[in-house]
This record gives C-alpha cells, structure tokens and sequence, in this order.
C-alpha cells in the first residue's frame, strides 16, 4: 500500500465536470493497493494517517504537533494505482505490482471506512474513474508512506 498524504486548506474531486466530492481544513491523501495488501494493512494505514501529527501548533510555536482530529479537519480519499507504477525497465510504467481492480476498491473502502470510524469526516473519489483533483497544499506539506513488512510503513 502506498499514499501520499497532503496537508491542505481545502480540495475538490471532480468526474466530468461534476464537483463529486470537498472538504475543508484537513488531509488529502492518494492510496494505491497493491497485491498481497490486507484489510489489516488498511486499518493500520487508517490509523497511521489519523494520528500524524502535521498540523501547527498555536501553543508550541507553530511547531507541527496536532493530527487532523486534533484540528477537526477533513480527510478527501482519491484511489491513485499510478502510485504503484513502476519506471524500472524502459519509460513506459508497469503496473504488475497494483491489486486487481475489485480487491483494490474493496480496500480503498476500508481504509476509508477505518477513518470514519475514527471520528474524522471523509470523502472519497469515485474508484476506477478519471477525476480531475483541486487542492491548495497548505505549506506545502506532504510525506510519502509505503507499508513495510510487518504491517508498519514508512519511509
């Protein structure tokens, strides 16, 4: 599983042409599946991504202190199995590495269903569709995580 996760002031997914989805204050965050990914790897992901702390911290100098619950923020999922694309060989990607179609939706899902049960507000693209995604990065701030063996992720 892989994600990019950015922190935004606000962002919108559209599917032609039609606003399908928006929020606030919060995370926009890219996830692609991978084969061999788990609806445990899912939940930890979920877990992973509702408690960093990226957001400023008025008391603490505007150190990055809070997570997205702290600040009471958004979380907008986009499916993106680009992501586990690969530029190895050549200059066209392979995508032998993502998850079928229907295991990869399934579990863009439950990550999105941990985070709702985490208490956060949550929204989604539509999977499988072409979207055209806005978002105003707020710092820019963005980190990169790919599980790891074990269940943890990284880099």
């Amino acid at each position: 599983m892989k994600l990019v996760v950015q922190r935004v002031s606000r962002s919108e997914v559209r599917v032609e042409g039609r606003r399908i989805a928006s929020i606030g204050r919060g995370l926009l965050v890219f996830l692609a599946v991978e084969r061999g990914d788990s609806d445990a790897l899912a939940r930890s992901a979920a877990a992973k991504t509702s408690q960093m702390r990226i957001f400023p911290d008025p008391a603490e100098g505007k150190k990055m202190n809070l997570s997205v619950s702290d600040v009471g923020g958004e979380v907008l999922v986009v499916s993106q199995f680009t992501l586990a694309g690969s530029l190895r060989k050549g200059r066209r990607p392979s995508f032998d590495a993502a998850a079928p179609p229907g295991e990869a939706s399934a579990l863009c899902e439950a990550y999105a269903a941990a985070l709702r049960e985490s208490g956060l507000r949550v929204s989604t693209g539509v999977f499988g569709a072409m979207m055209e995604v806005d978002l105003v990065n707020d710092g820019p701030v963005t980190f990169w995580l790919q599980s790891l063996p074990g269940g943890e992720f990284g880099p």
